[in-house]
């Protein structure tokens, strides 16, 4: 295990409050939340629950087919189910994801997204920015900004997946 940077209890601080920052920015009013398959889509549910309010419709986005390095991932790629179970049509959309590292993710949900409607803005959240970027992609709200080199991996892990809620810097394999 590498180097611990994020406890439960500040992963949930940090919920908190971006609900808060976010609900004021963007209002609750036509929003709707979409989590990036896996860890994204559970840090979705936990900003939904803190709004206050209005509850916010939350989708998941498998974007696996959507990737630029699709062919690369294996012969068998695990593909998810994307449940947008609502029209984004003319909808402020909340995307939400655990790491921004290269951007190539977030081009890849935009893809789906379109897919699916157009919205009338989108606005991402990450929990953590780790910088490095091969696209002009940046995150509107950002749980914490992490310095780290290209050879080490932002490692989120989320109870609900790997029972534990912490993030750590680890070396890559």
């Amino acid at each position: 295990m590498g180097k611990k940077i994020m406890s439960g209890k500040e992963i949930d601080r940090i919920i908190r409050k971006s609900a808060g920052v976010i609900e004021k920015k963007m209002g609750l009013s036509g929003l709707v939340i979409i989590g990036i398959r896996r860890r994204g889509a559970f840090l979705a549910d936990r900003l939904a629950e803190c709004f206050s309010g209005d509850e916010a419709p939350v989708g998941y986005l498998d974007i696996n087919l959507y990737r630029d390095d699709f062919s690369k991932i294996g012969a068998h790629p695990v593909l998810s189910e994307t449940e947008v179970l609502f029209n984004i049509d003319g909808k402020k959309i909340l995307l939400v994801d655990d790491v921004l590292f290269t951007g190539r993710t977030i081009r890849a949900a935009l893809d789906a997204l379109m897919d699916l409607g157009r919205p009338a803005l989108v606005r991402l959240f990450v929990l953590v920015d780790r910088g490095h970027r091969e696209l002009p992609i940046s995150a509107d709200f950002t749980g914490m900004k992490a310095e780290t080199r290209v050879n080490e991996m932002v490692e989120v892990r989320l109870k609900e997946i790997d029972g534990v809620d912490e993030v750590s810097v680890e070396k890559r394999k």
